[in-house]
């Protein structure tokens, strides 16, 4: 299984903000859409940042509320780890694993093509493995 298939699964539409909007906004977006990240790109639509809620925090709990009327560029993490459509699920969830990163960019061609969550992961295995519960059972059954 590859990256794509989840992206085909979940949908690829991704909420990204520029590198000049505030923590405040980047905060009520988040609220907004019910997420945990945001992709932070440039006037070229190139993938500049990520901004999470762990970042937010970060930034408040180390410069207080004035990290609220900040740019986010201040407080993002600058050239994000990212995935390409076509990488393993297994391999992602490695580098999530390894890297700490519960949410990784996917790039088609150097494009943000969706995003991709330690959530959508787990999801995934789940049903691998739930699926392998029921051919192991139906081949026990018919034996």
């Amino acid at each position: 299984m590859t990256v794509a298939m989840i992206l085909s699964e979940k949908g690829r539409h991704v909420v990204t903000s520029p590198p000049s909007r505030t923590m405040r906004e980047v905060a009520q977006e988040l609220m907004r859409h019910g997420i945990g990240a945001l992709v932070i790109i440039d006037g070229a639509g190139e993938v500049v940042g990520i901004i999470s809620e762990r970042d937010l925090v970060s930034a408040i709990a180390t410069f207080g509320a004035e990290a609220l009327e900040s740019p986010v560029e201040r407080h993002m993490q600058s050239n994000p780890l990212t995935v390409h459509e076509n990488d393993t699920v297994d391999s992602t969830m490695q580098t999530m694993t390894l890297e700490r990163r519960r949410h990784l960019p996917v790039l088609r061609d150097g494009r943000l093509s969706g995003l991709v969550s330690i959530g959508d992961i787990v999801k995934y295995r789940i049903r691998v493995i739930e699926e392998e519960h029921r051919s192991m059972r139906e081949y026990i059954a018919q034996a």
